[in-house]
């Protein structure tokens, strides 16, 4: 870590606060759930979540290409109400950190790959503005980790320096983007590692 201070904290969402909000499991369960071809819609996912992600398209046109490209004997909105379903708080971490927040000391932003419908509606359902000062989310910045730009941009917005700044991630790739850029990063694999890691920048910042 850097001698400097750290005043700014930055988050992943999906694996460290909550669950993914429509990664590779949900839509093997939505495949059993509503009997779709697993395989035809993960091959258009691939191809246009993406896109969906960074804001250019809407849950209703990413939904055409990868679901309702079929007649289906289900509707549109008990697919997306499943989707919403699948939104998941993990244990201890997100209520932890609200706490921890009220007397850190430390502004905390969030960075994540979300499209806007799923974003909006687990900001809302989970309460993160008890977490976060703000949020740098793919769908409102028309970028994506792990582009720089988005780490740059989030800095921009909580006029940070790269060396003042943690930041934490499931996904060891987003991980080292960050410290590529000059962030201390660490890999989140369990909120007793992470909660340890938080502790120690509040006593090093004393």
């Amino acid at each position: 870590m850097s001698d400097t201070p750290v005043k700014f904290l930055f988050f992943d969402v999906g694996g460290v606060l909550l669950t993914n909000g429509w990664g590779h499991e949900s839509r093997h369960k939505a495949a059993e759930r509503f009997g779709i071809d697993y395989e035809e819609m993960s091959g258009l996912h691939t191809f246009i979540f993406n896109v969906y992600e960074a804001g250019t398209i809407t849950l209703d046109e990413y939904l055409d290409t990868v679901v309702f490209n079929h007649p289906r004997d289900f509707t549109r909105e008990d697919f997306k109400a499943f989707m919403y379903e699948q939104s998941l708080e993990l244990k201890d971490t997100l209520a932890w950190l609200k706490e921890w927040k009220k007397t850190c000391g430390l502004r905390i932003f969030s960075i994540n790959n979300e499209g806007k419908e799923l974003n909006d509606y687990r900001i809302k359902k989970f309460k993160l503005h008890e977490a976060f000062d703000g949020f740098i989310s793919s769908c409102e910045v028309g970028m994506r980790k792990p582009d720089p730009n988005i780490f740059k941009l989030a800095l921009g917005i909580a006029q940070a320096s790269p060396e003042e700044s943690v930041y934490f991630d499931d996904r060891i790739m987003f991980v080292n983007a960050a410290k590529r850029l000059g962030f201390t990063a660490y890999q989140h694999t369990g909120f007793e590692s992470t909660r340890a890691t938080l502790e120690k920048i509040r006593k090093e910042n004393k």
